[in-house]
């Protein structure tokens, strides 16, 4: 479990450390962890000014040790309060997935619409175009080939992070049937499937399996992963 928690603790302090607005991201985790100023501001031993000076962005950004002591704030309150959060956090992080197979995942600090993440990614839309109104709340990358072979349902369920209402991105993907069939196959239906690498025509049935399924499903040409990661990671700013 300390383990856990450790892991925990490092995918904050990143986000928080890498993100282009360290405040709001300051802020989008403490009301992750339903806690106000002040409360925060009691647990860490300062001036409610202080977090509101930080979040507001009229103190620079903070370093490694501020932020790890935010970090350490959120989680002894939220353990003191039952451990709610880090409960849902735990069912992503309960076990190391292979860093060759999820390259990478986030969560938005403000819902995205699919139109935003299509454009993004340089999609063209092959199923379900009028659904791409709705909000998702992170993605996550996964390599296409290494997933189907070498993850277990379990894993495969960890990959949805802390919500299924986000989009699923499979690289070097050549028809698009396998990642379909492997979400049908789990039955976790996400908000969104983006198929990335030398695709020709999207595999019919795999269009057909998200057609059934209601969920868009978005082939992106980008040239490479680095690229596609990049226009991920604006959507997530």
């Amino acid at each position: 479990m300390a383990e856990v928690r450790e892991r925990i603790a490092k995918w904050i302090a990143g986000d928080i450390a890498l993100s282009d607005d360290p405040g709001a991201a300051f802020r989008r985790w403490r009301e992750r962890f339903g806690l106000n100023q002040t409360a925060l501001a009691k647990v860490m031993r300062v001036s409610p000014s202080v977090i509101s000076d930080y979040e507001s962005g009229r103190r620079k950004s903070p370093g490694a040790a501020t932020i790890k002591r935010v970090v350490e704030a959120f989680l002894s309150a939220d353990e003191k309060g039952g451990g709610a959060v880090s409960r849902t956090f735990s069912q992503v992080f309960g076990s190391q997935l292979p860093p060759d197979v999820v390259l990478e995942i986030r969560e938005f600090g403000e819902p995205v619409d699919g139109k935003t993440i299509c454009k993004a990614v340089g999609g063209t839309v092959v199923a379900n175009k009028e659904l791409l109104d709705q909000k998702l709340f992170g993605y996550t990358v996964i390599d296409s080939y290494k997933a189907v072979l070498g993850l277990s349902s379990d894993d495969f369920r960890r990959l949805y992070g802390l919500t299924t209402e986000r989009a699923l991105v499979f690289t070097g993907v050549t028809t698009g049937r396998s990642p379909m069939v492997a979400v049908k196959v789990i039955g976790i239906t996400p908000g969104m499937v983006v198929l990335h690498g030398e695709l020709g025509e999207a595999d019919a049935l795999g269009v057909k399996i998200a057609e059934l399924l209601k969920v868009p499903l978005v082939v992106s040409k980008l040239p490479s992963v680095a690229g596609l990661l990049e226009g991920l990671r604006k959507c997530a700013r």
